[in-house]
């Protein structure tokens, strides 16, 4: 008799993961016979947990906060967008061995696709908020779709140069983020500012022009005053959700062998 595959999302903490409920759900619509399940794993644990996954009838998992980067270096085969991005957000696990691969840069450009089929990558530079994983994943992901420039801010100015030097972007001061905006196509804020328990994103968008595109990766809130502000300008805004629900698009089908679709009612049912 054949097992019923699981899969999971490794984390620690991982209780306030939206996953095993995205996952849950494709698996309920679509009438597959498996499980998806959060799992606290401490970084001590980390290698002989993934070890015996597999025996254990995973066959694969998410990898969220602390372990991306750690599981690096205990994959089986890592993907050159993995290495790029310094980062694995999703593992499979096959024939024994663990294969490691980063779907956030490809989550975040299938939502803008999604949320604004109208933007063209090479309609001006772009301006990332932030130098943190997520920001090297929408580096890699803008770069390969053919954004002419990307500039860089951070409140750290160190770290921005840091991934600058690594991708070939400019940097801007944070304290002049605002100023230059008059060419831009495309403003992403990669950074926690803005969401809820966070501290506000302070990012005045008066100098963005008409056909700029302002999308955020945070989705809670889902409308984040950066967003809102964008919209009442009259410019085009994508909601962060929609990389979350795209990234694990490729999981999925490796994992339960169909491919799901991200729909207006997932996304209900994601938010709850």
């Amino acid at each position: 008799m054949s097992r019923i595959p699981l899969a999971g999302v490794i984390g620690a903490p991982v209780g306030h993961s939206r996953s095993p409920r995205l996952h849950g759900t494709w698996l309920r619509d679509y009438g597959i016979a498996g499980h998806y399940v959060p799992l606290h794993v401490e970084a001590w644990d980390l290698e002989r947990v993934l070890r015996v996954m597999p025996r254990m009838g995973f066959v694969g998992a998410n990898v969220t906060i602390p372990h991306k980067e750690a599981v690096l270096a205990l994959a089986d085969e890592v993907t050159d967008m993995a290495a790029r991005i310094g980062a694995v957000n999703t593992l499979t696990f096959k024939d024994g061995r663990i294969l490691a691969d980063n779907t956030d840069g490809y989550g975040f450009m299938a939502n803008l696709r999604q949320g604004a089929p109208d933007w063209r990558a090479d309609a001006g530079p772009a301006l990332v908020l932030g130098a943190g994983g997520a920001a090297r994943a929408v580096i890699v992901a803008l770069q390969d779709a053919g954004v002419p420039e990307i500039r860089l801010t951070n409140r750290t100015r160190a770290r921005a140069e840091e991934l600058a030097a690594e991708f070939g972007c400019a940097v801007q001061d944070w304290e002049k983020r605002a100023e230059g905006l008059g060419d831009l196509g495309l403003l992403v804020n990669t950074t926690a500012l803005g969401m809820e328990g966070q501290a506000p994103l302070e990012m005045p968008l008066d100098g963005l022009p008409a056909g700029a595109l302002v999308t955020d990766i945070v989705y809670t809130p889902l409308d984040t005053p950066l967003l809102c502000d964008a919209r009442a300008r009259g410019l085009q805004a994508v909601d962060g959700l929609g990389m979350l629900l795209h990234q694990a698009v490729p999981g999925f089908e490796r994992w339960f062998g169909r491919r799901p679709e991200v729909t207006d009612s997932l996304r209900a049912a994601v938010l709850g």
